[in-house]
């Protein structure tokens, strides 16, 4: 480059930062109500001429608009239950029910069945049996969906299901289920199976990549079956066939009123992906009690339905009188939920969390260890259970009352994925979960035990925790 052009390349490189950084800090401070957040972009787009600028449109814009309220279900009103029904030691969860119906604008379902199934061992067989006895629709979401041994077995009965003449609906995450190639898809719709692919694009700049991601699980059979919770749909979660990295997990079969609320969340991101309504008694039959559990389905992502899995998460943890029990695979929670559960513990609430001995993610391994002090040093009781790694992700608290699903105890779940929880009012479901938890109390972590971190461990860990909002 000759010598006299330097300088007009540098002013000109110049006027293009600025730009981009006055667009950054403008855009920022019309959209983003997190403070942190906000500064830590803002910084980024003046302290990293165009790098920084660029990293915001890829990964910090939501992007998401949606394009379909609520469908079948209609918004509850606001009107005060005096009692839950069943036994008096219910009487205190009144509260948090009335705070689940306004924030998540669902009536909670009686007459339910909900049968919790371990693994891919027990839930495959079931979600398979379903899909073969389907009659009028099967609506399918799974964050991963691999086409190997265990996908192959799904596809073939999603093919033979359209071939009957069954309706077929397929959502499959954009990035979690193959960014490049996602050999699922294109065999569903070489078959003629109708299949999308949420929030996918294979130009990078519209691609959100990690973030607003849907990393809900369901499936919906014929309006009158529904399973939803933390399992993917892939080899390593069959115990049996002892694959070489195992993945555990906690899976829900859900019959009853209840059903409908799920397929209804299925619907709505159909409608959001392709611009298709999923409407009448293929879908959304007319459901009969089957069973005594209260069930409401709260799903929760970057849209209308922002942070409402957090908040009836803060909601239920103020609520607790005796025992809150947790069990997941990933804790990075904002300091929100930190407090809530060190408050709970300095009121005489039992708190156990439960975690892996080692997840899949180092990094957010390192980052826990930053984390947990604070739960600690309030009486908290955190412990890990042994490999293989557990995807489960649970709450019970007060033995009468559980959380179940999707989303996991990090900012990602909590604000930047869609997801979908039920929660379970007096159900002897309760009472499994509880105790599935407890059954994985193996080693408990002591502050002692945080201390004994050398000092380069200790800088890992903080560095990885400065990374909390991405992990």
């Amino acid at each position: 480059m000759p010598a006299q052009l330097v300088p007009l390349v540098a002013i000109a490189l110049w006027i293009v930062h600025l730009a981009l950084a006055i667009g950054v800090t403008l855009h920022v401070l019309a959209h983003n109500r997190n403070p942190g957040s906000a500064v830590s972009w803002i910084g980024l787009a003046w302290l990293s001429p165009v790098v920084g600028s660029v990293l915001y449109l890829l990964l910090g814009i939501n992007r998401v608009r949606r394009r379909a309220r609520s469908l079948a279900v209609p918004t509850p009103d606001d009107a005060v239950i005096e009692a839950l029904p069943g036994p008096p030691d219910c009487q205190h969860l009144a509260g948090l029910e009335l705070a689940a119906r306004r924030i998540s604008r669902r009536n909670v379902q009686p007459g339910n069945a909900i049968l919790m199934l371990a693994n891919g061992d027990a839930a495959y067989p079931q979600m398979l049996a379903a899909i073969d006895g389907a009659a009028a629709s099967v609506g399918l979401s799974s964050y991963i969906f691999r086409a190997d041994q265990v996908g192959n077995d799904f596809i073939a009965a999603l093919i033979g299901a359209r071939r009957r003449g069954v309706e077929v609906r397929v959502l499959i995450d954009g990035y979690g289920g193959g960014y490049l190639r996602s050999s699922t898809y294109r065999k569903l719709r070489r078959a003629r199976v109708p299949a999308a692919r949420f929030m996918h694009s294979v130009l990078p700049w519209r691609m959100p990549f990690l973030n607003l991601r849907t990393h809900r699980k369901i499936l919906c059979v014929d309006g009158r079956v529904a399973f939803t919770g933390g399992l993917n749909i892939g080899a390593e979660n069959v115990v049996a066939r002892n694959p070489r990295h195992t993945v555990l997990d906690s899976h829900f079969r859900i019959d009853g009123p209840g059903v409908a609320q799920v397929c209804e969340a299925f619907a709505g991101q159909w409608y959001f992906t392709t611009g298709e309504k999923l409407t009448g008694a293929a879908w959304f039959p007319a459901l009969a009690p089957v069973g005594d559990s209260l069930v409401r389905a709260v799903t929760s992502g970057p849209d209308q339905d922002l942070e409402k899995i957090e908040m009836l998460v803060l909601e239920a943890i103020g609520c607790a009188r005796s025992s809150i029990k947790i069990m997941t695979p990933y804790f990075l929670p904002d300091d929100r939920i930190i407090t809530a559960l060190a408050l709970a513990a300095m009121r005489s609430v039992e708190v156990d969390l439960v975690l892996p001995e080692h997840s899949n993610h180092p990094t957010v391994d390192w980052a826990l260890r930053a984390h947990i002090g604070p739960l600690l040093a309030a009486g908290c009781r955190v412990w890990t259970h042994l490999p293989p790694f557990d995807h489960s992700k649970l709450l019970a608290v007060d033995g009468i009352w559980c959380f179940i699903g999707s989303a996991n105890w990090d900012m990602r779940s909590f604000r930047l994925n869609f997801e979908i929880n039920l929660e379970v009012y007096r159900s002897g479901l309760v009472e499994l979960v509880s105790a599935k938890i407890t059954a994985n109390q193996n080693t408990r972590v002591m502050s002692a035990d945080l201390d004994r971190r050398s000092l380069p461990i200790r800088l890992r860990d903080n560095a990885a925790h400065l990374m909390l909002p991405y992990l």
